[in-house]
């Protein structure tokens, strides 16, 4: 384990790397705005030049010049390919997955995650007395329901706990068959998450989720230390970080003005 302090990087160029490493060939790639964008971004420049970003507002094939605030920002229009209404965005999701395509994959994120991957951006404590509410699903929900997901959190006690307070975005819901109990699609789901802290996957049998990759400045001790379950780091390895020359695209090409991405302080 390195110190953060002294690697040429930060935590969010991390697990932006880290988002870019998980694009796979000739993907289709549902992105919204922070570091979901930066790193589908990354994956389109340098990792995986074969990806197309698409977001849901339904511009398709995206290449921004300019980081956009929004999924209705107009700097996504720049460059893309496509520009379609929504409604065909939402076409060729359901396309994608009535031809069993599984091509395509989607970023999300939430404030609580459980052990099967549900997601709540919905409210913290009771739904209608909550302590705090979110702005809700937008179009997470219908992306959970019929997309391979990978999921974005901060890697906090408060945030991984054993049972969200709302299910906003379904995961593997309980368990092995779960989805399909509920009447969802059981041959997708969350394939991922991506904190600040390492990659987390999930068993193919059992649907918990397990470490699969810590980071150089992390390890499987500091991530259990940060979720509020029991998780399995047995399998884990370290990852590598990114490398000067992503490091260079990430800071001069995709967010030269530090929009989402912040640069290391000098001490």
């Amino acid at each position: 384990m390195k110190d953060i302090d002294l690697l040429n990087y930060t935590k969010q160029e991390m697990q932006a790397y880290a988002i870019a490493k998980l694009i796979q060939e000739d993907q289709i790639v549902i992105v919204g705005t922070g570091l979901p964008l930066i790193g589908g971004s990354l994956a389109s420049r340098v990792v995986q030049p074969s990806c197309h970003l698409i977001v849901e507002s339904g511009l398709m094939d995206c290449n921004p010049i300019e980081v956009p605030r929004s999924v209705a920002d107009n700097r996504f229009m720049a460059h893309c390919t496509v520009q379609w209404p929504n409604v065909r965005f939402v076409g060729l999701e359901i396309n994608e997955y009535l031809h069993g395509q599984r091509r395509m994959i989607a970023f999300i994120g939430g404030a609580q995650i459980d052990p099967y991957g549900n997601v709540n951006s919905t409210c913290i404590g009771d739904y209608h007395h909550p302590k705090t509410r979110f702005t809700g699903s937008g179009g997470a929900n219908g992306i959970a329901t019929y997309c391979n997901t990978i999921l974005m959190m901060q890697h906090q006690k408060r945030r991984f706990i054993e049972k969200v307070d709302y299910v906003t975005s379904p995961g593997w819901v309980d368990g092995p068959g779960g989805r399909e109990r509920v009447g969802l699609p059981g041959d997708v789901g969350p394939q991922a998450v991506v904190t600040d802290l390492g990659i987390m996957k999930f068993n193919d049998e059992t649907k918990k989720m397990y470490l699969a990759y810590y980071y150089p400045y992390s390890s499987p001790e500091i991530v259990q230390e940060n979720t509020g379950f029991e998780i399995d780091v047995s399998s884990a390895v370290e990852m590598d970080g990114p490398s000067d020359e992503v490091i260079r695209v990430i800071r001069n090409e995709i967010d030269p003005l530090q929009i989402f991405i912040k640069p290391k302080t000098k001490k």
